[in-house]
């Protein structure tokens, strides 16, 4: 009790930070998706390695672990590009809320291929979740391109949870802040690549669009998700799963205080089904089947 006590208040305030995610997207005018993604892993990159340099160099034995790491990188790139993309098309909560339906194809792996056994509350809340995604694609927010946003938020997910399981098994043989560290490196390598590439430019922002590209540098990519980290080693797994809902409802919240958007009556009701989709799936996760 004592130790959750201690785990909670860290994982709730790097919750709320991964909210200022949208917020600073949002911000970063004129900076295309692939270049806010490239300069929130540059901007990071110092801080992670220096993280991981505290503790050493990595052990033997921790190649395959890199090797997952790095796949979990260009999964995070992906997801963060469409992610990005859903910004430009939909309102900051309509293109969040989709990409938090993850934990529930990373609970659907486990059923298909590890032999896992998802019960009864465990699909209402899928069913849900999904029932949600699909109100959020109706919801007057959507008209702003046509569901289009929503869309690319919804797919995101996949590769959010391409993520999720890869940095998974990294950890099995690579400590939290090297697989951090690669992580970064590769989406970093990734994301300079496809921008380069596409043509965007690199340079010749407002002032204002690189204070929120540091942002997501240093507050979401690095201290966000160092607290999260910390909060998993003092909390269980389902508390943690269920705790991490906190970022869709500070993202709903940021949108409306500092971006003006006002869930409508139909949004609404599509966020009240995702989170509680989630919050069933997270609290009856799949079980080993008995033998």
């Amino acid at each position: 009790m004592a130790k959750a006590r201690r785990g909670l208040p860290a994982l709730l305030a790097g919750a709320a930070l991964l909210g200022f995610a949208a917020i600073f997207v949002r911000t970063a005018v004129g900076v295309s998706p692939l270049a806010v993604g490239f300069y929130r892993m540059l901007f990071a990159l110092p801080l992670v390695v220096l993280l991981a340099l505290r503790e050493g160099t990595p052990g033997p034995g921790t190649g395959k672990g890199l090797t997952w790491a790095a796949l979990g990188g260009l999964c995070f790139t992906a997801d963060l590009w469409l992610w990005h993309q859903a910004l430009h098309w939909t309102t900051a909560a309509n293109a969040t809320l989709p990409v938090g339906l993850a934990p529930l194809w990373v609970a659907l792996v486990g059923v298909i291929f590890l032999h896992f056994r998802l019960r009864l509350w465990g699909w209402l809340g899928l069913g849900l979740a999904l029932g949600g995604a699909a109100i959020l694609a109706l919801a007057s927010g959507a008209h702003l391109g046509g569901g289009r946003g929503e869309l690319l938020g919804f797919l995101a997910s996949f590769g959010y949870a391409g993520y999720m399981l890869s940095l998974s098994r990294a950890r099995r043989s690579l400590s939290a802040p090297w697989a951090l560290t690669a992580v970064v490196a590769t989406a970093a390598l990734a994301f300079g690549f496809l921008n380069l590439g596409s043509g965007a430019s690199f340079g010749g922002f407002a002032p204002r669009a690189w204070l929120a590209l540091l942002g997501l540098g240093w507050l979401v990519q690095v201290l966000a998700w160092w607290l999260i980290a910390w909060s998993f080693g003092h909390i269980s797994a389902s508390l943690g799963s269920l705790g991490l809902l906190f970022q869709q409802v500070a993202t709903v919240l940021l949108g409306w205080l500092l971006l003006k958007e006002t869930p409508g009556m139909v949004q609404g009701l599509g966020i009240l089904f995702i989170l509680a989709g989630i919050a069933l799936a997270a609290t009856h996760p799949p079980v080993p089947n008995r033998r």
